[in-house]
């Protein structure tokens, strides 16, 4: 009924605002008052039914307006509490956002703390020699310590893999946390240190094994583990003092026994060249009963005689001039000094250790070649040891490893005082030679002259690249001194024409070996063609005297009469 009577006064209000519409318009347009009046006096009961209409509109709406502003108010109350909400969202987004960022600090936190389970029981349980038992060991155990460590590991099962773990917040390092965690890791360090030790050892053990290849167990075995001794050095310094002190010691007994084989086995083939007698004014003739005779210093193999060649046969009796083992010596040096070099410094990361670990294969070599030296007499292989060790010095230069320098430049300084004096000894021999002993009356080359011809040709074809200045003055005394000596035996003889004979016979000798060593005779060359040309001239001076004296005696007269 309410909603009825609410409807008719609508309608009742509609026609009375039409009707004061319409009057409105009627005085719009002057329509005259009293047609205006009249109207208005028909509509008088209307009206007044309008207006207790209107009155009664009233009071229905009346409540209405409560009710809405009732409405209104519950309405702005909502926008508050909406308002609040939004607010409290916004605080409960940001906290949520924190949360978040310190749970996953929180989780890393705790990560880089907690000592997993799994990675106890395999320091603990695991068996080095099981199938990657050591390498999870320090895979779980040293990426661990990594983070609390700034340690770089290099673990991968059975191969090396270099990776950079990522520093942790300082804050963990002084965190109650790491504290407590702190015995129970420092217990699984000692517990990984005392396997790693254990391991470590027993492949360093290998090496004692005779016949042992020390470069390929080097490299396909110990290089895979060279992350265990950065995690030594890291991580127990003590221990890898024991490791680095037991792996010298190994590596200096073995490498000293390898050598002292080897030199052993090369002084059986050594073959004596030269002895202290074995010089160029030495005479060969026998001096005694039981004095043997010498044999010139070249001795070429005969064409049709077997001789020498019969060794071929028997390869073991075969014997070599020093030089040839003292390159071989030296050569086994430089390659197992590059390998044991390069292997220091990538197992190990020392230099240092290749020092020590040699101190012992040294000390046999030179014990070798101080026994060798006083009583090598030969200068000529002096001289090619003396080139051996400078090409050496060329191999390692170009490959770059350091470790021999000091010691080939020691052999170095050794061997030119030696060779100065064996070659002051040949100088010596010329000067004091007895030449009554070494005259023969025989106007062909003297022994002692082609001696000096293929001595001097050997010095100057070695000193070719060396180009060493002293040992061209020592080389000029000597031609000096042979000079001498060449003339007092060429007075010996008692006509002057033998002696010219003799002199030119030894000097195109001299010319001979010098050009047939090589184009490199140089000034010493020049000397003898200058005195071969000069006693060639006296020579024809000579013969002419005695077939045709009389004829230049007869020259003479008359060019001194048509001077005159």
């Amino acid at each position: 009924m309410y909603r009825r009577g609410l409807g008719t006064s609508s309608t009742n209000i509609v026609l009375a605002i039409v009707f004061v519409w319409r009057q409105g318009i009627i005085l719009l347009i002057g329509v005259p008052s009293i047609v205006v009046m009249q109207d208005y006096i028909k509509e008088s009961d209307n009206l007044v039914s309008f207006h207790d209409q209107i009155r009664d509109c009233d009071s229905i709406l009346s409540p209405m307006e409560t009710l809405l502003s009732g409405f209104q108010v519950e309405i702005g109350s909502i926008s508050s509490d909406i308002k609040v909400l939004q607010e409290k969202s916004m605080d409960m987004s940001l906290k949520l956002k924190n949360r978040k960022v310190a749970e996953s600090k929180l989780a890393k936190f705790v990560e880089d703390i907690i000592v997993p389970p799994r990675m106890v029981d395999i320091i603990v349980d695991g068996e080095p020699s099981s199938n990657g038992g050591k390498q999870l060991v320090l895979l779980f155990f040293i990426g661990f310590l990594d983070k609390v460590s700034h340690f770089d590991a290099c673990v991968v099962g059975l191969t090396v893999l270099c990776s950079m773990y990522e520093f942790v917040d300082p804050m963990v390092k002084a965190s109650k946390a790491l504290n407590d965690v702190q015995p129970e890791l420092e217990k699984l360090r000692q517990k990984a240190v005392s396997k790693v030790f254990d391991f470590i050892v027993q492949k360093l053990q290998a090496l004692r094994k005779p016949k042992t290849n020390i470069q390929i167990l080097q490299q396909n075995v110990l290089l895979k583990y060279k992350y265990v001794i950065s995690f030594l050095k890291e991580h127990s310094k003590e221990v890898y003092s024991e490791v680095r002190g037991a792996y010298i010691d190994t590596m200096n007994k073995v490498l000293s026994a390898h050598f002292r084989a080897y030199i052993q086995a090369l002084e059986k083939l050594q073959l004596d060249i030269a002895t202290s007698n074995d010089l160029i004014g030495v005479e060969t003739r026998s001096t005694s009963l039981f004095s043997r005779g010498r044999e010139p210093l070249k001795n070429r193999s005969a064409v049709f005689a077997l001789g020498e060649r019969l060794n071929v046969l028997k390869a073991s009796s075969l014997k070599y001039p020093y030089e040839v083992l003292f390159r071989s010596l030296h050569k086994l040096l430089m390659d197992t000094a590059t390998s044991e070099y390069l292997f220091c410094d990538e197992f190990f990361g020392e230099e240092s250790i290749f020092y020590e670990i040699f101190a012992g294969p040294f000390a046999v070599i030179d014990e070798h070649f101080n026994s060798i030296l006083p009583n090598c007499y030969d200068a000529i292989g002096l001289m090619l040891m003396i080139q051996i060790i400078y090409q050496h010095q060329l191999i390692m230069s170009r490959r770059r490893i350091p470790c021999l320098d000091s010691y080939l430049d020691k052999v170095n300084i050794s061997l030119w005082p030696r060779f100065k004096m064996v070659f002051d000894m040949h100088l010596s021999s010329l000067r004091n030679a007895n030449v009554k002993l070494l005259w023969e009356d025989d106007i062909h080359p003297h022994y002692v002259m082609r001696r000096y011809a293929e001595f001097t040709a050997s010095l100057i074809h070695l000193n070719v690249e060396y180009g060493d200045g002293q040992l061209e003055l020592n080389m000029e005394r000597l031609r000096m001194t042979i000079d001498d000596l060449l003339m007092k035996l060429a007075t010996m003889f008692s006509k002057p024409k033998l002696q010219v004979v003799f002199l030119i016979n030894n000097y195109d000798m001299t010319i001979a070996v010098l050009k047939e060593a090589g184009p490199e005779g140089g000034r010493i060359q020049l000397h003898f063609e200058e005195l071969l040309k000069s006693n060639t001239g006296v020579f024809v001076e000579e013969l002419l005297v005695e077939h045709f004296s009389d004829l230049i005696r007869f020259v003479k007269t008359r060019a001194c009469k048509y001077s005159k």
